[in-house]
C-alpha cells in the first residue's frame, strides 16, 4: 500500500479536470444566458457565477498537476 492509500490517480485526474471544466461552463453559461432569460441578476448571483468560473479554472488547471504528476511522484 502506498503512502496515500489506494488512490486511483488517473481516475482522480480525469474527474477533477471534468469537475473544473463543468464548473467553468456552468458559470459562463449562467453569466451569458440568465440575464436574457430572467432579466438583470442581483449582484450576489453575478458574484456567485463569477466565483464558479474562477474556481473551475483553478480546479481544472491544478487537478492534473496534483493528481497526475505530484502525488504519484511522492509515493
Amino acid at each position: 500500500m502506498g503512502r496515500y492509500g489506494n488512490l486511483d490517480y488517473p481516475k482522480l485526474t480525469k474527474r477533477g479536470f471534468l469537475l473544473g471544466l463543468t464548473m467553468l461552463l456552468v458559470g459562463a453559461a449562467g453569466e451569458a444566458f440568465l440575464p436574457a432569460l430572467v432579466g438583470p441578476l442581483p449582484p450576489w448571483e453575478d458574484t456567485l457565477l463569477l466565483d464558479l468560473e474562477m474556481l473551475g479554472l483553478v480546479i481544472a488547471f491544478f487537478s492534473p498537476i496534483v493528481f497526475g504528476f505530484a502525488l504519484p511522484l511522492t509515493e
